[in-house]
């Protein structure tokens, strides 16, 4: 969110949704939040909750973090009211991030030490600028 008050832009809307239900009402992971407040961001509770097919008709765009979730969300996409639009309005995250390579997935930290969180918000960072870029052109396919 900040960097969309940085630049300016108030139209935006984010959200955020599982595609599983395992911590639907939960707050997010002690060691997200210590990474996104010693990197400056100041974020509320957070609960969890997971995406149906139905949100899809209510959002331009479906940011997926790795390929199981994309893989996930086409599945659901094929139960919205029109799937073939719910389909085209699925990204991956990395896709935008020009460090990413052929790795597009943002790393699953959960296993991990703390660095590993902060190492993901760094992936995330880069790539939301990407995408933020790609929203200010009104190019909304990936440029890799």
């Amino acid at each position: 969110m900040s960097m969309l008050r940085e630049a300016g832009v108030e139209h935006i809307r984010v959200d955020s949704a599982g595609t599983g239900d395992w911590h639907v009402g939960d707050d997010m992971d002690r060691r997200s939040r210590t990474a996104l407040v010693g990197h400056g961001y100041d974020h509320p509770r957070h609960d969890a909750k997971q995406f149906t097919a139905a949100d899809f008709a209510s959002r331009d765009l479906v940011v997926a973090l790795d390929r199981g979730h994309e893989a996930r969300l086409s599945q659901l996409a094929g139960l919205a009211e029109d799937p073939e639009a719910a389909r085209e309005k699925i990204v991956l995250l990395r896709s935008y991030d020009p460090a990413a390579d052929d790795d597009v997935d943002v790393a699953d930290p959960y296993y991990g030490d703390a660095d590993g969180f902060v190492d993901v918000l760094r992936q995330v960072e880069r790539a939301c600028a990407g995408l933020l870029a790609a929203l200010g052109q009104q190019t909304l396919r990936p440029p890799l």
